[in-house]
This record gives structure tokens, sequence and C-alpha cells, in this order.
């Protein structure tokens, strides 16, 4: 038996198997709490007075250490068979919190500046914020009031009111920038040269409007389904040179040559000599003649040749 154990019992207990044991008092070195008071259970365990409150529990996130000469006193006035042996022995007392997330206190800021002129697609910015420290599992009953924005500067001000079951309220200033966004068109993985964007791979972001480029995608339709020119990263910007039409032929790729005129229509093949998206302009080789002519992209490997354009050149036989 541990002999701190054993001096807690009573000399003659031992000897009278037939009594009923003596509690076994044990001091914890550490506990976590989550109500707002602390319970004899919390520093000591083996007592039936386990339920009683001795006192206040620490804030959210804060901690009471308690020294040999306090549990003492604790054991003595709540009558817990409980004396310090060394007079180094001591609880901790831990209370776990979670920090009110930014951009909740950023919504209840908004409802309240929105009617004094707070441009709604303004990213605001908060100066030296400290977010109030939650109970772990209570939900957060936020508002604000007594609000102030200037439009000349973009400067605000207001009082932020944090309420949750288990804390005392909060009353805090808050004050910070509105700075103005504009809407682009990014990118939601990285994609490589050639690719056709789908639409799950783009995404609508407010971004600093100090920050976005001229020529940056602002519609989701602008972007998708069209071919890119240069590789782009997660998270980016579209820039809408960079963006063309998908391909639909490839250089060098045989084609089916649609050969029209006033009252002709035949079809032959030829190579196409450089890449064209539907629409666009291209030289093919007719494989028959190997004549040069310009063509237009109709469809995946077809073309439409114009009859009275003439040939471009001629190539030479191989």
């Amino acid at each position: 038996m541990d002999r701190r154990l054993f001096l807690l019992l009573p000399a003659g207990l031992l000897a009278l198997p037939g009594k009923a044991r003596a509690e076994v008092v044990v001091l914890r070195s550490q506990s976590l709490v989550e109500d707002q008071v602390i319970r004899i259970s919390d520093l000591f365990d083996g007592t039936t007075r386990g339920d009683v409150v001795i006192g206040a529990a620490p804030a959210p996130g804060q901690r009471y250490v308690i020294e040999a000469s306090q549990l003492a006193s604790i054991a003595r006035r709540f009558n817990v068979d409980w004396r310090p042996t060394s007079g180094a022995e001591r609880s901790v007392i831990e209370r776990p919190g979670r920090a009110l997330s930014r951009e909740a206190a950023i919504e209840a800021l908004r409802a309240e500046l929105h009617p004094l002129g707070l441009p709604v697609d303004s990213e605001l910015e908060l100066a030296a914020f400290s977010p109030p420290i939650l109970p772990l599992n209570a939900l957060p009953r936020l508002s604000a009031e007594g609000g102030n924005y200037e439009s000349g500067s973009n400067r605000f001000a207001a009082t932020l009111v944090v309420m949750a079951d288990g804390m005392p309220s909060v009353r805090m200033r808050v004050a910070g920038r509105a700075i103005a966004t504009v809407q682009a068109v990014v990118s939601t993985r990285r994609l490589a040269i050639g690719d056709v964007v789908k639409p799950d791979d783009v995404r609508l972001m407010q971004l600093r409007a100090e920050r976005v480029r001229p020529g940056t995608a602002q519609r989701l339709e602008d972007v998708v389904g069209m071919q890119l020119r240069r590789p782009i990263g997660t998270e980016l910007p579209f820039m809408t040179a960079d963006l063309m039409l998908p391909q639909i032929i490839a250089k060098n790729e045989v084609v089916l040559m649609v050969v029209e005129g006033p009252g002709i229509s035949l079809t032959t093949q030829g190579r196409a000599l450089e890449a064209a998206s539907r629409g666009g302009r291209l030289s093919v080789m007719n494989l028959s003649s190997r004549n040069i002519v310009e063509a237009e992209a109709i469809g995946p490997g077809r073309v439409q040749v114009r009859l009275g354009a003439g040939p471009i050149r001629s190539a030479e036989r191989s």
C-alpha cells in the first residue's frame, strides 16, 4: 500500500475487518472543468462529497493553480479527509475554451454598419482585434451597436456584444477600415496549359480591388469552357488574355475538307498546318493536289473551304 494513503487511514481500522473502510481520498493534480463552478470531485477522488460546489471555475481558456496550503484549507472547510504530506502538492484546474472567430465578429459588424453606408462588398480589416474566449461547446449570440462609418476615410468603429451560456456578456469596442473589393473568377485547382476549364474548376471570390489587375475575368461564363494558354495555380484569378476557345483541330491533323462553291459541294482529305479553334482560320494542305488553301475550322477534324479563294501556294511534291 502507498505510504501516503496508509497515513490517511485510522490506525485501528486495519485491526477491525468487520467495520466499513474509511474513505481513501486522493488529490487530483489536474482537472478539466466545463461547468461554471468547481466541485470537490474536481480536486479530490474517493470522497462521497464530490458533488459539493466549492467555488467559481476559471474563465474559459484560463486555469487556476491551487497550492498545498489552499488545498488543505478547502479539505478542512468541506470535511474532506485529506492533508498534504510534503507541502509541494498542488492541483491545476483548467477550463477549456475557444476563441470567437473573426468571421463571426465581422458579420455582426456588417449588420450594424451597412445601414450607415458601408459598401456591401467591402472587406473589413480589424485593428488589433483580440477575440473573447467562449466556453468550449457554447453557441455565441452576437450583436453590434454604437456604429460609426466614415465614407471618406473608410474608417469604422462599433461596440461588439458577445453573449453565450456559461460566461458573462462581453462588450468590446472594435475599429478598423473598409477595403473595396471586386468580383473575380479564381481556380479551385491547379490547371495546365491546354486544359479546358470545367465548372468545378472555378468559383467566384471577392478580391481587394487594389490587388486585381486589369483584364481579370469577372464572370463564370467568360471562363468555363475556355482553354488555357498558360498554367494557373489554385486560388489564383483567371486573366482573359490567358483564355482562348478550345482548339478543335490540332496541327498536322488529317482533316476532312468540305469544299463549297456556287452549285458545288465536295469533300477531300487535307492536313492542318496549324491548330485552330471553332471558327478560326487556318492553312490546310489538300493531300490530293498538294495545294495549300485557307480554311475555316467548323468542327472536330472538319474544315470548310470556299471556292474562288484560290490556293495560297502549292506545296513541293516529295
